[in-house]
C-alpha cells in the first residue's frame, strides 16, 4: 500500500502545499490564500480543510499519510511552539499540536528558512552532503543549519537567524529587527539596493545604474556582469560582507557546504565566486575547503523540507 506526507509553507501571502510519495517524489502541489484576519485564527483551519481535500480528491485514507511537515516564517521549538510570528498574527502557542487535533493526523512544525534548508539537504542543491548550511537572499537574509540530516532549531527556534548577526558595529541605519549592522542589511535584495543609493549619493562615478528607474538587487548584479565599474564594485562588498559571516560560521559549525538559495542567488555563479573568495580569505584554514552551491528547488524548498520533517524525523 502507498504512503504519503504532506508538506506545508506557510508564508504571509499564500500558503503553498505538496503531496509526497515516501520516496521524495511531489505528487501534486497546490497554494491557498493565507488568511491573516482575527490574528491569523483562519490559517491552519484553512490548512486542514486542504490537505482533507486533496485525500479525498486523490481516495487517499489517513491511515496511509505518515503526516503533515510545515514550516512557519518565525521561530519554532522542537515542540511545534511557535514563539511569536509577527507576519502572521500569531501570538505564543503549539501550532503542530493545534494541526494534529484538526486533521487527527502527526504534525512536524520547524521555521521556514530550516525546512527549505531540509529541502535542498533532501532533494536539492545540499544532495550531495550530510551538512549543510542553507543561505536565503531574498528581501531579508534567512539560514537553516543541517547537521547529519538535522536541523538544528536551537532553545528558542532560533538556531539559523544567520540574516541578525552582527557584522559592522559602525552602521548608523537600523535593520527591520531593531539592530545595526545585521548581514540582512548588506546581503538581502534590500541590503544591495540600500548599498547602492548610498554609493550613488557618495561617488561621482559614471554608472548605468543612476539612470536605472526601478533599481532592484537583479539590475546591479545585471550591471556587474556588464562591466560597469560602481556595480562590480558593490557586487564585490556585497561578497566580502557575506563571505565574512559565512566565514564566522564555518568555525562554529563546519559544515560540508553552504547552499545559496532565494531571489538574489538568481544572479548565479557571479554571486558563489565573489563571497568564496572573502570567504578563503575570512575562513579559519580547516574550514576553506567547505563546498558553495545553488539551491535547485526555487520555491518549493519549504515544502520539500516540510515533508522531509516527517520523514526523517529531522529535528537535531
Amino acid at each position: 500500500m502507498a504512503e504519503y506526507v504532506f508538506g506545508v509553507d506557510i508564508g504571509g501571502t499564500t500558503v503553498k502545499l505538496g503531496l509526497f510519495d515516501i520516496d521524495g517524489n511531489v505528487l501534486d502541489k497546490w497554494e491557498i490564500t493565507t488568511r491573516k484576519e482575527d490574528g491569523g485564527a483562519y490559517i491552519l483551519k484553512d490548512i486542514a480543510g486542504s490537505v482533507e481535500a486533496k485525500m479525498a480528491e486523490k481516495n487517499i485514507d489517513k491511515a496511509n499519510v505518515k503526516g503533515v511537515g510545515m514550516g512557519v516564517p518565525g521561530p519554532v521549538k522542537d515542540d511545534g511552539t511557535v514563539m511569536k510570528c509577527v507576519n502572521l498574527g500569531w501570538g505564543m502557542f503549539n501550532a503542530a499540536e493545534e494541526l494534529s487535533k484538526l486533521l487527527s493526523l502527526p504534525v512536524k512544525a520547524g521555521n521556514d528558512a530550516n525546512m527549505a534548508a531540509l529541502g535542498e539537504y533532501w532533494q536539492g542543491g545540499g544532495k550531495e552532503y550530510k551538512s549543510v548550511i542553507m543561505v536565503t537572499l531574498g528581501t531579508g537574509v534567512g539560514g537553516g543549519i543541517i547537521i547529519n540530516g538535522k536541523m538544528l532549531a536551537g532553545v528558542n527556534g532560533a538556531g539559523g537567524e544567520i540574516g541578525h548577526m552582527t557584522i559592522d558595529t559602525e552602521e548608523q541605519d537600523s535593520c527591520n529587527c531593531g539592530k545595526k549592522g545585521c548581514l540582512e542589511q548588506y546581503a538581502s535584495a534590500t541590503g544591495i539596493v540600500r548599498l547602492a543609493n548610498r554609493a550613488l549619493n557618495t561617488s561621482d562615478k559614471a554608472s548605468k545604474l543612476r539612470d536605472t528607474d526601478d533599481l532592484s538587487a537583479k539590475a546591479i548584479f545585471d550591471a556587474a556582469k556588464e562591466g560597469d565599474e560602481l556595480a562590480l564594485e558593490l557586487l564585490d562588498e556585497f561578497g566580502k560582507r557575506l563571505g565574512y559571516a559565512l566565514a564566522n560560521i564555518a568555525c562554529v559549525v563546519d559544515p560540508e557546504a553552504f547552499v545559496i538559495g532565494g531571489g538574489v542567488s538568481k544572479a548565479g555563479k557571479v554571486i558563489l565566486d565573489v563571497t568564496n573568495k572573502y570567504f578563503q580569505q575570512y575562513a579559519f584554514h580547516a574550514c576553506r575547503n567547505t563546498s558553495f552551491e545553488l539551491a535547485t528547488l526555487g520555491n518549493d524548498a519549504g515544502i520539500f523540507g516540510a515533508a522531509a520533517s516527517v520523514l526523517l524525523q529531522a529535528v537535531l
